[in-house]
């Protein structure tokens, strides 16, 4: 996965001047130097109840402190041009946990040294030296998924070696007096065995934190910042998809402030089969709120026209987005805000470090300069799973809920390439084929997101007795939690088979069908 080692001026000093994103008084900041563990990491503590957010690891201590954290961690691999730490960070008298690359940037800015060693993670016997504290309760002997990439040879001043391996003198090691404390494993992970009870440890012994953070305190607390924020008279319109997460945001706004919120709900000619129709139906008449529909297909597909870059495509749709809320705010008597229902994983992966994108979600990257809303995005700092409990406590519709995340741009995305209405319609037709059998199968809730994608490649086949020359359907499903990872669902064969059989017979111009069975990482989920 990319590094993520943006610039944080932005998403950390800036956002505190708006009251609609004040944060939990009790929380962990992890700074990210690189690597896939971080996000295991902040899912694992937040199951913990406390809530954390990651940085990028060129943090100052300056920002650091505007946050008022109660404990810092140090994650990361030590990638390639993986900043150094600020070395202020260490004088703000946090608890300060380092874990793999982390333990050794506190080994070397502390006055220690460290070894390269070349290594892989691995499952490693270590030898508990020191049971208090961070390995309180833990046995004298216990596995762990073990970093292989270098070592602390000398430990600095004030501090002991609290944990070893054959060969490796310091896998762990603290300074109780300044209550800094390091491991050179990763204790997020399923392969170190007492890894859940080692982060207790750090978070509740050492940070002395309560816990506290549950889905009810965020509701109850994020309702009350709306309404400070927003007042009484002001107008608020919600760009609604109908997914997930800006279904959530719509119900949680309307929550705290009511008939002051008009949801706009966009058909950008990009959407699945029957979708608009669906969420007309849910959202007046089940949930009774106000919603606005907007028939904008010819003018986003007109923008769409010749444009084949993926990146384009994201940034087109929103900033095509904005501009049609901004022209319906009008219609409505006006609006000062705009919610979104950008998550947490948006955040990630749209930041920025010298050119480096994994991907910019059109409620992120592609948002236009000199945009005239105030951005309300309630959800910002949660994870999909964490957006889906939040759903379930706002008694949100089942299939609403546990709908699968559908992307922001739409079809634009999975159609590959330039984006035509013939194309829209073949994808539309194979992907809702797809939904149905998983559905008749009983394997929605199995599968994190399912979907089909239109490759921009064109195959030879046989229909009847003809020679064919026609469009391939790729099929896309995978597990996962929060879409930070996923790995490949493992259909059984006779449901994939009818899916397969069903589009090649139903779909006009389809002649061939592939499944893509590549994790994440090393790809994304989505093909754009």
């Amino acid at each position: 996965m990319a590094r993520r080692t943006a610039d944080c001026s932005e998403n950390v000093l800036d956002r505190l001047k708006l009251g609609v994103e004040k944060l939990p008084q009790e929380k962990v900041l992890i700074l990210d130097f690189g690597g896939r563990y971080t996000q295991m990491l902040a899912r694992k503590i937040r199951e913990l109840h406390v809530y954390c957010e990651i940085l990028p690891g060129n943090a100052t201590s300056g920002q650091v402190k505007a946050l008022q954290p109660k404990a810092l961690i140090f994650s990361g691999s030590g990638e390639e041009g993986a900043p150094d730490v600020d070395p202020g960070l260490y004088r703000l008298g946090i608890p300060l946990l380092g874990i793999c690359y982390g333990m050794q940037l506190l080994a070397k800015g502390l006055g220690g040294s460290v070894r390269t060693a070349g290594g892989e993670y691995k499952k490693t016997k270590v030898e508990i030296k020191s049971r208090s504290d961070l390995f309180s309760g833990l046995p004298n002997e216990t596995e762990v998924w073990l970093s292989g990439s270098a070592y602390v040879e000398k430990v600095p001043g004030g501090f002991e070696a609290t944990a070893a391996a054959a060969g490796i003198p310091v896998v762990a090691m603290a300074n109780r007096e300044k209550n800094i404390y390091a491991v050179l494993f990763q204790p997020a992970d399923v392969h170190t065995t007492h890894g859940t009870e080692i982060l207790k440890n750090f978070l509740f012994k050492v940070a002395g934190l309560a816990g506290d953070w549950t889905m009810d305190a965020f509701i109850d607390g994020t309702v009350r910042q709306i309404r400070d924020s927003v007042g009484r008279e002001e107008k608020v319109i919600c760009g609604l998809s109908g997914g997930v997460d800006s279904s959530v945001a719509a119900v949680l706004v309307h929550k705290a402030i009511g008939d002051q919120l008009t949801c706009i709900f966009v058909d950008h000619g990009l959407l699945r089969k029957d979708e608009a129709k669906q969420v007309m139906e849910t959202f007046r008449k089940r949930l009774n709120m106000k919603v606005v529909a907007v028939d904008a297909a010819e003018l986003f597909l007109s923008k769409l026209a010749g444009v084949t870059d993926p990146e384009k495509k994201r940034k087109i749709i929103g900033s095509e987005f904005i501009r049609v809320f901004e022209k319906e705010a009008v219609n409505v008597g006006g609006a000062d805000y705009l919610v979104q229902g950008t998550v947490y994983t948006d955040i990630i992966e749209s930041r920025t470090a010298a050119g480096d994108v994994i991907k910019s979600h059109h409620n992120v990257g592609g948002l236009p300069e000199g945009m005239k809303f105030k951005l309300i995005e309630p959800l910002k700092y949660l994870f999909k799973d964490e957006v889906r409990l939040v759903g379930e406590k706002l008694g949100l519709p089942e299939e609403i809920v546990w709908r699968h995340p559908f992307p922001g741009p739409g079809l634009a995305v999975r159609v590959l390439g330039e984006v035509t209405r013939e194309k829209l319609e073949i994808l539309r037709q194979a992907d809702a084929i797809m939904l149905e059998e998983i559905k008749t199968a009983g394997l929605y809730r199995n599968i994190w997101q399912a979907f089909a994608v239109l490759p921009d490649i064109r195959s030879v086949g046989v229909r009847g007795d003809r020679r064919t020359y026609d469009h391939t359907i790729a099929l896309r499903a995978v597990t996962g939690r929060d879409g930070t990872t996923a790995g490949c669902y493992r259909f059984p064969y006779e449901v994939l088979e009818k899916i397969v059989r069903r589009i090649v017979a139903e779909v006009p111009r389809v002649n061939r069908v592939v499944y893509d069975i590549t994790p994440k990482p090393p790809s994304t989920i989505e093909w754009e």
